[in-house]
């Protein structure tokens, strides 16, 4: 007890001893028996609660095709979002650019910040669908997000007003909309030559996110969208009572990926009881056993000593002025919960801030 209340007021160091931002990128991922209309509704509830924990800003995803997630249209999404709060940012994690029309994007967050001012945030990607079948329902192919850094520039030129296609796009012409890369691939380097904040997981594979940083600052150049670089780092992190308690959370999502992999869909997350009896029943092919535990190792998880400790490094490894959390689990329950010691962990206050970056 004594060390969860040496913990519950420690914020977490980051960058010039700035306590760091948390944040909250939820993919509303559906869960057996819920359907995709409850995941929705599941998501806009977590955003009021992120706003009262004190978290930075909450974020959408982008899936297409996918029945574990429901979250389709990230700018609709992010609308109901926005909606229900009053202060959290609201923005996207991401859209994925290749498969839209730059011009669209622009427009679509441009009526997201006329409606919602001053706390909106542009979160871009550059992946696109899963399968050849997204792929050709949404008329690209796999080599789409080749053309990320023009399609970026494209986006961040309507809100300039520098198309030189004489359109102007209404309402975004003028104004500013916080742009974010998200970093797959080279995205780093995309985010270093258009001057923009990066965003950049999985917390799994540290070495090489770190090398990315690195890379990403060396080569940062300063734009009319930042004058300096700014690093979210993106991962999981689950909290709660026991380590044990807190690595159960993640079995869901381990086991979601695994089937994914050897089965080639991504299922809704079942509950955590039933992976682990079909884990301890020997129930599992060799390859569904190893991707199993792979998927559970990497992330940060613990009592909320633990974390605490897990997180100062991270960040301190990092430099990250930011970490925005991605937790998934069929448990909506320990789900909130792990958030709430997280924000206790961290010292937050409620109200999500609006202010920039």
């Amino acid at each position: 007890m004594q060390d969860q209340q040496r913990h519950a007021s420690r914020r977490i160091p980051g960058p010039h001893g700035r306590a760091v931002r948390l944040s909250v990128l939820d993919r509303s991922r559906t869960r057996e028996g819920h359907d995709g209309p409850g995941a929705l509704r599941d998501t806009v509830r977590f955003a009021q609660e992120a706003e009262a924990l004190g978290y930075h800003r909450f974020w959408v995803s982008e899936h297409h095709g996918v029945p574990g997630v429901a979250g389709s249209a990230p700018t609709v999404l992010a609308a109901a979002v926005a909606g229900a709060t009053r202060t959290i940012r609201v923005g996207t994690g991401g859209v994925m650019l290749p498969n839209h029309q730059p011009l669209v994007v622009a427009e679509q967050f441009g009526v997201l910040e006329a409606l919602f001012p001053g706390r909106i945030d542009m979160g871009l990607g550059r992946s696109v669908g899963f399968t050849d079948g997204v792929r050709k329902a949404l008329g690209r192919d796999k080599h789409a997000a080749e053309d990320f850094a023009a399609q970026l520039t494209e986006v961040l030129g309507w809100f300039r007003g520098t198309s030189d296609t004489g359109v102007r796009a209404y309402p975004a012409d003028g104004a500013r909309v916080p742009a974010y890369v998200l970093a797959t691939g080279e995205g780093a380097a995309i985010a270093a030559e258009a001057g923009l904040p990066l965003v950049i997981g999985d917390l799994r594979g540290r070495e090489r996110m770190l090398r990315a940083v690195d890379g990403y600052r060396a080569a940062f150049r300063p734009s009319p969208w930042a004058a300096e670089p700014y690093v979210i780092v993106s991962g999981t992190v689950a909290v709660a009572a026991t380590e044990e308690a807190a690595r159960r959370l993640l079995v869901p999502e381990a086991w979601s990926m695994a089937y994914a992999r050897t089965h080639g869909t991504f299922p809704p997350l079942p509950p955590a009881e039933r992976v682990e009896e079909l884990a301890a029943g020997g129930a599992l092919t060799d390859k569904e056993r190893s991707l199993y535990e792979s998927g559970l190792q990497g992330h940060i998880y613990g009592t909320e000593e633990q974390v605490a400790d897990a997180l100062a490094a991270l960040v301190e490894d990092s430099g990250a002025q930011e970490v925005l959390v991605t937790t998934s689990t069929y448990d909506r329950e320990g789900l909130l919960d792990s958030y709430r010691r997280l924000a206790r962990v961290a010292g937050l206050t409620g109200g999500g801030g609006a202010d920039r970056p």
